[in-house]
């Protein structure tokens, strides 16, 4: 099967947490060069830092966009912190932020270009939805792994 060759992906990521640790989730749309929304990524990832959750983000959006044929990505994050680092401007002092990001920047090696911005919060509304949405999802599911402490009270 052939892939659809794109002239470049624009890509509005975003991770959250509730609590810094707390449940967190990603989110992510991905739009082809003429603006058409061709996928979207919503997932629970577990308990992590909201720093986490954006590193999270544009790693697991980098592994889905790797089934679209395209040289060029534009990565729109509303993270100073992740878009700061990964330009290198800043320093990346947590060892568990630097292990993703050292994978974060083979994926990104494997483009002719990429160009990656720092937007408002309101102009990443879209992820951030999708980032809540697998949160709620969670919070009414169960994959046999529970955020709640049950036990029982003696009376």
């Amino acid at each position: 099967m052939a892939k659809d060759k794109y002239s470049y992906l624009k890509i509005f990521f975003d991770g959250g947490s509730r609590g810094n640790p707390g449940p967190s989730a990603v989110g992510a749309v991905i739009y082809d060069g003429d603006g058409n929304k061709i996928d979207e990524l919503s997932e629970y990832i577990g308990k992590a830092t909201n720093n986490i959750a954006e590193y999270m983000a544009l790693d697991k959006v980098l592994d889905l966009v790797e089934k679209y044929s395209s040289e060029k990505i534009v990565l729109l994050t509303d993270s100073k912190l992740l878009c700061n680092q990964v330009k290198k401007v800043w320093k990346i002092k947590d060892k568990d932020i630097l292990r993703i990001f050292l994978g974060v920047s083979e994926k990104l090696g494997k483009y002719k270009m990429v160009d990656l911005r720092f937007i408002p919060r309101e102009e990443n509304i879209e992820a951030d939805k999708l980032v809540n949405q697998a949160l709620e999802k969670r919070q009414f599911s169960y994959d046999g792994e529970s955020d709640i402490n049950f036990g029982t009270v003696e009376e």
